[in-house]
């Protein structure tokens, strides 16, 4: 059953003790809580280092105020937004949402009303006194003559408290303190609570949270523990434990060691990592007198980033060539039977993880069994668990990092990336001046570098919208696809059964032997190297290839014929496009392929099952790498 929700998460809060329970009691004073809501997932973790600093700025800039946010526990909760986005909990209640704007290439604050009523005495700026209005106020604009005071200077945009009589509004400023008492429609109010709403505001530290939750985290702790030994006891394979440097696998390294005692630690250096991380990496493997195997990936990024084009959220191919070629050497090498690897991943971390078990398989990483202890904890419990374990963590998470991975992902915040500018200039503008020459070559303007509208192949509508607030065209796919352009779709031959017909564009970048070699997979093959032409017979019919991307497939049934038609696109691609990354030779059970610079298949060996394919980086992408003359993905739904 997936963990992702729609609607409120409930949680509870200790009035007395100032901080987040967990469990069903506090394990402080005893008592059960407050009970407050969340949006949905509810993925809750505290906020602090220059996390706290993000919010406490954005309260003094429009408020005057924000000490209150430094000597108690501030959690935040992911929500919906363009880019980073978080709701902000103090007191056990919403007080505010900070969303990071694109375009502004900043921060912005929207004050709930609960946060309107903290803020209707401590303010001292950003305050309006009005009369209230007859009827319903939520949504409502107020006009000009209503407003009787306005505390400090106001721009059109910023938040405000509202203040009428007993009841207490969130509101947006639609004009300057200049004009607010002129006109109409001159503050919007957002939201609406009565003034009363009672803030206990009892200081806590993150110690405060730890003793709180004890008694849960260590239940939570026992759970781990029980599945991990169930597991090894019925396994013989060597124990492993996968240390990406992030908060997730620390936690599960404190639930490995006291489950199983010792095991290596795997850690991928993907030659993109921080700084940071791969120092952290190697200084808690010493300190704690453990084995760290590395499996390094060199230079593969920047020798393929060439080829494929910047990574997308929708087109990772950088974690295949980068993270599981290096890792799948790594494992075979040490590991000649297998091993069992324990994982940090969560369900709540995102929707394509959501339904994972406690046992799983790494489908492109033969001989790797993947356990995964944490899969149902929040992100507050996992600090928790760091906290109350003395866990010494990254220190790039106290510079407002949520998540630690390659200092260039396509899958990081435009507030991250931010941040990576400010904590290494050096790195951020190398890839910088890549992405700009890169946007020169397939023709995009500066600015759809500079906003990010490259971490995507296809644009979601969020990115639209933003797009549309700038007032750019931006393509429906990015614009560094290959194309295919299909002369003649499936039909009935003359001579009976179907045919398709086809020309793929793409760079050449290997000998056309490579791509013979590819189709090896696909069926028998007689080639030409003289005049670059390829045929391919299987079972259900005809492949024809030629050196100028022309395909010709020819089978009894249209869908067969599409299937064929594919298969030979894919394998185009994987001939000409091979990263040498040797997924799909240590994928092959047949032991048929050797891809070690060069791509050769075993005729004898080879019984065209596909697996290489299915473990391939190019024909996995296929769909995101190839699109069709009218500029839309090509047979998407053709397997």
């Amino acid at each position: 059953m997936s963990n992702y929700q729609h609607g409120k998460v409930r949680f509870r809060w200790c009035d007395t003790c100032g901080t987040l329970v967990l469990g069903e009691v506090c394990g402080i004073c005893g008592r059960p809580g407050r009970e407050f809501e969340v949006s949905a997932p509810g993925d809750i973790r505290p906020c602090f280092g220059k996390g706290v600093d993000t919010v406490a700025e954005l309260f003094q800039r429009h408020f005057g105020t924000s000490g209150l946010l430094r000597t108690r526990n501030v959690f935040l909760n992911k929500v919906a937004g363009e880019d980073r986005a978080d709701e902000v909990v103090l007191d056990g209640r919403v007080v505010a949402v900070i969303r990071f704007e694109l375009v502004r290439d900043d921060f912005v604050l929207e004050l709930k009303a609960e946060g309107a009523a903290l803020l209707a005495k401590a303010a001292r700026k950003g305050v309006i006194r009005a009369r209230r209005p007859p009827g319903h106020l939520k949504g409502k604009k107020l006009d000009g003559a209503d407003v009787l005071e306005v505390l400090g200077d106001l721009k059109a945009g910023d938040p405000v408290v509202v203040v009428m009589g007993n009841t207490v509004a969130a509101g947006e400023a639609r004009v300057g303190s200049d004009h607010m008492k002129e006109g109409e429609k001159v503050v919007h109010l957002r939201d609406v609570c009565k003034a009363d709403v009672p803030f206990p505001l009892v200081p806590a530290d993150w110690n405060d949270f730890v003793k709180a939750n004890q008694k849960h985290l260590r239940q939570l702790e026992a759970a781990a523990i029980s599945d991990l030994r169930s597991f090894a006891h019925n396994s013989a394979l060597p124990i492993s434990l996968s240390f990406s440097g992030g908060k997730d696998s620390l936690a599960c390294y404190g639930l490995t060691k006291k489950a199983l005692g010792r095991f290596d630690l795997l850690f991928i250096d993907t030659g993109l990592e921080f700084p940071e991380t791969v120092q952290y990496v190697r200084s808690f493997a010493r300190s704690r007198g453990e084995r760290l195997r590395v499996a390094k990936a060199g230079n593969a990024f920047w020798e393929n980033v060439g080829a494929f084009g910047p990574p997308a959220k929708d087109f990772r191919w950088c974690c295949k060539v980068c993270k599981l070629g290096p890792l799948t050497a790594l494992i075979e090498e040490n590991y000649r039977q297998g091993t069992v690897t324990v994982e940090g991943n969560r369900a709540l971390e995102s929707f394509a993880r959501s339904r994972i078990g406690f046992v799983e398989r790494n489908p492109f990483v033969p001989n790797q069994t993947v356990l995964n202890p944490i899969r149902d904890w929040r992100a507050a419990e996992v600090w928790g668990y760091i906290w109350m374990e003395g866990l010494e963590y990254n220190p790039l998470y106290e510079q407002d990092l949520e998540r630690i991975g390659c200092y260039l992902c396509a899958s990081c915040l435009g507030s991250e990336w931010r941040a990576v500018r400010q904590l290494h200039p050096d790195l951020y503008s190398e890839w910088e001046r890549w992405l700009g020459e890169w946007g020169e070559r397939v023709g995009v303007s500066p600015d759809f570098v500079r906003y990010g509208f490259w971490r995507w192949k296809a644009l979601p509508p969020k990115m639209r919208l933003v797009a549309d607030e700038l007032h750019m065209k931006v393509p429906q796919m990015r614009n560094d696809s290959m194309e295919l352009r299909i002369s003649k779709g499936a039909s009935p031959c003359v001579a009976g059964g179907f045919s398709m017909e086809g020309v793929l564009t793409i760079p050449r970048k290997r000998d056309f032997s490579q791509v013979a070699e590819a189709l090896k997979t696909v069926g028998k093959v007689k080639f030409s190297p003289e005049f670059e032409v390829v045929m391919v017979k299987t079972k259900g019919g005809t492949l024809k290839m030629f050196g100028g991307g022309h395909i010709s497939a020819i089978a009894p049934t249209k869908e067969e014929a599409e299937r064929l038609f594919r298969a030979g696109a894919e394998a185009f691609l994987r001939g000409q496009l091979c990263t040498s990354c040797r997924i799909c030779e240590r994928n092959c059970r047949f032991k048929a392929i050797t891809a070690d610079g060069q791509l050769k298949v075993d005729e004898r060996q080879c019984q065209q099952c596909g697996e290489c394919a299915k473990a391939c980086v190019v024909a996995h992408y296929y769909d995101k790498l190839v699109q069709a003359g009218d500029g839309k993905p090509v047979y998407a739904g053709v397997k």
